[in-house]
């Protein structure tokens, strides 16, 4: 079918909409509440108001472009007096309820509403008033996640992106007229609720509603403060994303510049989370292997995911003997960086200052559990995301694209496998323990290193992976607690016959995890990038194998002694606990503490 937007023919399918054609002929349309990639299109912003005309019909329409279907013979037009003239005025209703304290926002300059409302040509509105927001929730109850409602527009991005995609429901809309917002469900604080803290609603929120908890500036501390020894690790996703942040090409590495502007600011040792997933690789194999072994529970979950594990505290603590008792890679090497690491370069521990660059939101709750702290001390003293990092670097003037390439060199924890940096995307746990499991099993490598048959996008994947005459295992894969949660109804049905099962709490796994950058439409597609350039860093990794890691070697030789050996345990595992929330019947006093 054919129709005409902005005097240019256009050719269309007929489930589709305004915007959608308007998007494919390279025709801009503002929105604010729209996430195309999801199907979510409420129209309740009015930002993608157009002016249409139907053949037979005597004047125009002005309709919302995301939700009106296209008709053979329309005209469409985006750009007239009277349509500017709407947006601008919607664009005064939506800042007049909405803090405009932007200087000291966490979305200063990284804005949608901002953009939307220079499009429009508007500096000003004449209808703010303070009064309008000053009564809605500010909480800042979680480690990981804080909720603004002075600044929410109501676009329900987050109600979507939280009940469609991540099935956990946490997020409802709640109040009427102006004390309409986005809340938690049963009223209670965003801290002591279901969120996992995965942070997607933190991707998706355009504006500084939903954001992750701001430590950047704790970090400077550290940097500047002589009298502390601070070690920076690096994540294997962020480096394949960080970049996105300073214009970058899609998936560009920026691992070695990270190196240089750590340096820059002040970093005394920076070094890579992929050498404690190496580790992480070597306990959990063995882990994986003395359950097979010695009839221990079955399947293994993988216990990588902060988020995931979150979930699993909170909705089926039933099932936390399956899980893997090895720390995920932030908190192993925590542990190992202030006692190993420290003994070997001669300093203080007290001194010493843990910071972690992250994908992940989750991250920093996780980074705060009681479970990882020892003796006062955290392993890993603050995470920041990666949208974090980004803006700590601009705010000390460093520019990632025009470093010069730095070196890791540190004897002690200086070297990583392939293996260790597909923990970055979904499937890659799995596929890295493969690769050792099969050696401590058989004796010899894998014949082809890639384990394609777990690879792929799909949320739920399984393979085979024969172990010579010690038979075959089956593994599982489930990214997006959407797909985790149906993966737990068939082991607890018993029909999921595996013997491991790597959960990723984020669609995409880390690639795309909730403190990555912001991605408004084809998102997936960012992942895609992302997971290629992981791919292509562990395909030309000299050492693609965990167990021939040679600071692994020397670690144990040095000072863990053997896989699941007693300073392996001390160290390198932990417990978890049932987290079930228990919702007080008292609400209207929970809410009152709440807006207190």
């Amino acid at each position: 079918m054919n129709a005409t937007i902005n005097g240019r023919s256009v050719e269309f399918a007929p489930d589709q909409t305004i915007l959608e054609t308007a998007r494919a002929a390279g025709q801009f349309i503002p929105t604010l509440c729209e996430l195309a990639d999801i199907g979510h299109t409420p129209g309740t912003c009015r930002m993608c108001i157009v002016e249409v005309s139907r053949p037979g019909q005597d004047k125009p329409q002005l309709l919302t472009a995301c939700d009106t279907p296209m008709e053979d013979g329309m005209v469409i037009r985006s750009r007239t007096t009277e349509v500017r003239k709407t947006q601008r005025l919607q664009m005064e209703l939506l800042l007049a309820d909405h803090n405009q304290d932007c200087a000291s926002c966490i979305r200063h300059g990284d804005c949608e509403l901002q953009d939307a409302a220079q499009f429009v040509g508007l500096k000003d509105t004449r209808f703010s008033n303070p009064e309008f927001f000053s009564g809605r929730c500010i909480d800042r109850t979680s480690t990981a996640i804080e909720r603004d409602m002075t600044k929410c527009i109501r676009c329900q991005r987050c109600l979507a992106i939280c009940r469609d995609v991540q099935g956990t429901d946490v997020l409802v809309f709640s109040g009427s007229g102006l004390r309409a917002e986005v809340g938690v469900r049963d009223s209670i604080a965003i801290g002591d609720s279901d969120c996992i803290s995965c942070g997607q609603c933190t991707l998706v929120c355009p504006v500084g509603a939903l954001a992750e908890k701001d430590d950047t500036e704790q970090v400077i501390d550290y940097f500047y403060d002589p009298d502390i020894f601070t070690v920076v690790q690096i994540a294997p996703a962020t480096r394949v994303a960080l970049g996105e942040e300073f214009n970058m090409e899609r998936g560009s590495n920026v691992e070695r510049k990270l190196i240089t502007a750590f340096e820059q600011l002040g970093a005394d040792v920076v070094l890579d989370t992929n050498f404690t997933a190496d580790l992480v690789i070597m306990e959990e194999g063995n882990e994986l292997l003395n359950r097979i072994q010695n009839e221990g529970t079955l399947p293994m979950f993988t216990s990588c995911s902060p988020g995931w594990v979150n979930w699993l505290e909170k909705h089926h603590p039933e099932l936390l003997d399956n899980l893997s008792t090895v720390k995920s890679p932030q908190q192993c090497f925590g542990a190992v960086a202030k006692t190993y690491l420290a003994d070997r370069m001669k300093i203080d521990p007290k001194k010493m200052r843990v910071v972690s660059i992250m994908p992940c939101t989750a991250k920093k709750e996780e980074a705060a559990r009681p479970e990882f702290v020892v003796d006062g001390r955290p392993d890993v003293d603050v995470v920041l995301t990666t949208r974090e990092c980004a803006r700590l670097l601009k705010r000390e003037g460093v520019w990632l694209p025009g470093l010069e390439d730095g070196q890791y060199n540190n004897e002690w924890m200086g070297l990583y496998s392939g293996a260790a940096e597909i923990f970055g995307t979904t499937g890659g746990v799995t596929e890295a323990a493969v690769r050792t499991v099969h050696f401590a099993v058989t004796g010899e490598e894998l014949p082809t290193i890639e384990f394609n048959a777990i690879r792929g996008y799909d949320h739920m994947r399984e393979a085979n992976v024969h172990l010579g005459d010690k038979g075959t295992v089956k593994v599982g894969v489930a990214h997006g607690l959407a797909a985790a949660k149906k993966m737990i109804e068939l082991v607890k049905s018993g029909e999921a016959d595996y013997t491991f099962i790597e959960f990723m709490g984020c669609p995409g796994g880390c690639m795309g995890g909730g403190g990555q950058p912001r991605i408004k439409k084809n998102y997936q597609s960012f992942w895609h990038e992302r997971q290629k350039a992981i791919y292509k860093i562990d395909s030309e990794a000299p050492i693609r194998q965990s167990h021939n890691n040679p600071c692994i070697t020397k670690i144990y030789e040095e000072f863990l002694g053997e896989p699941l050996g007693k300073k392996s345990h001390e160290l390198l595992h932990t417990t978890y606990r049932d987290r079930k929330v228990q919702v007080k019947h008292d609400m209207k006093t929970i809410w009152d503490e709440i807006r207190s």
